[in-house]
């Protein structure tokens, strides 16, 4: 094959470089995991299906190709995701092998300037790095950045790219029964334009009550399609709660108390102190986050006056509003317990309408979420099923 010489890429320095059309790799077994939409728990999936996959071989790898949500590591932009899951799972594989291409502001634009060129460094790069990621391994998940359509600007659709490794794709969904099997339709009808089989779905955050019902219904709906209903499952409040680092970052607020110990304390629950002092005692409890303006002296000193009569965690956080700061003599009391304490410049409503809307996505630090990822589908994924589809022979 002729070496090509790059000259107008906007994305490399020219070389000398033989570009890849595809991996080289042949052999490892490869799971292209998308979504229907945002948030659906494409990321949830792919730890715990990296976790499952485990089971069956501890040679497991991951890529995220196209990644949108990125940090800076060592000069690099990295997708936090794959951040995310080295720091979980203590892959052994470099950050950049596991992030190859990371979609910044301009990215497109220098794209749409030499289409052309800047597809074939981009494909170079992407199959150089699954090949080092799936460097002796049995199995690689490949994490999607949406739907089966997203990337198709820039030549590189979650099709495309199941395309290029040679993957099998399964296509996570909310819970429902109409709604899924449409999206899941559609995005298979791309899959499907670009020869990559989908060998089953999953369903997402259902009610547990719900679960059977979705199964029965929503598992004829996407058999009629083809497409094998892989697991459904139920809905952990746990891991749409936020902790309460990521509150103060989505309040704009600042400590006042207990930031050392309470900066990763998950929020189950929140209060707006509108009551009076008598009746917040009942709202007194670990996983509660009270919002009160910062001259409601009775309800701050009940919270104080419980953590001192019992010595135990009394409530996991209050936020006060309006920038108030309590009385002087309420802020000294406070600094003597462990109840976490920010501040913030509005008002309560507001405040609690900013929680209730905040979009969660699991971090590094989020040790009490990761057992319950890595149950969530090792119980309601059927594993076998997915470990069938590449055995040989298959159609």
């Amino acid at each position: 094959m002729a070496k090509k010489k790059m000259t107008h890429s906007p994305f490399v320095e020219p070389d000398e470089t033989e570009l890849l059309a595809r991996p080289r790799n042949k052999s490892t077994k490869r799971i292209f995991v998308a979504a229907t939409r945002q948030n659906d728990g494409k990321t949830t999936t792919c730890l715990g299906l990296f976790a499952a996959l485990r089971q069956f071989s501890d040679r497991v790898g991951f890529i995220k190709p196209v990644g949108q949500r990125f940090i800076e590591v060592e000069g690099q932009k990295v997708d936090e995701d794959s951040v995310l899951l080295e720091s979980i799972f203590h892959v052994g594989l470099p950050l950049m092998a596991m992030s190859p291409v990371a979609i910044d502001g301009t990215f497109t634009r220098r794209y749409l300037k030499d289409p052309d060129d800047s597809l074939k460094v981009i494909v170079d790069k992407m199959s150089r790095a699954f090949d080092r990621t799936a460097y002796e391994k049995d199995y690689v998940i490949i994490e999607g950045s949406g739907h089966a359509g997203v990337g198709a600007v820039f030549d590189m659709s979650n099709a495309q790219v199941a395309k290029l490794m040679g993957a099998k794709a399964i296509i996570v969904s909310q819970g429902g029964i109409g709604r899924p099997v449409d999206e899941v339709a559609i995005n298979k009808a791309l899959f499907d334009k670009y020869g990559v089989e989908v060998i089953g779905a999953i369903l997402n955050k259902v009610m547990p009550d719900k679960i059977d019902l979705i199964r029965e219904y929503a598992g004829a709906g996407l058999k009629r399609l083809g497409v094998p209903l892989l697991g459904v499952l139920p809905l952990q409040k746990r891991l749409a709660a936020p902790n309460l680092s990521q509150i103060v970052d989505e309040i704009g607020g600042r400590w006042l108390n207990g930031r050392e110990q309470a900066a990763n304390e998950r929020i189950l629950r929140v209060v707006i102190g509108a009551m009076t002092a008598k009746g917040v005692i009942d709202y007194l409890q670990p996983g509660v986050l009270i919002i009160t303006p910062g001259d409601r002296d009775d309800i701050i000193f009940s919270a104080i006056a419980s953590a001192g009569l019992s010595g135990k965690k009394v409530v996991s956080g209050i936020v006060l509003t309006r920038n108030i700061l309590p009385h002087p003599k309420l802020m000294e009391m406070l600094a003597r317990t462990n109840i976490p304490t920010v501040i913030c410049s509005e008002e309560s409503y507001a405040v609690a309408s900013r929680i209730n809307s905040m979009t969660v996505k699991t971090q590094p630090q989020d040790h009490d979420k990761i057992p319950i990822i890595n149950n969530l589908v090792m119980d309601n994924v059927d594993m076998k099923k997915i470990i069938e589809a590449f055995e040989p022979g298959r159609a």
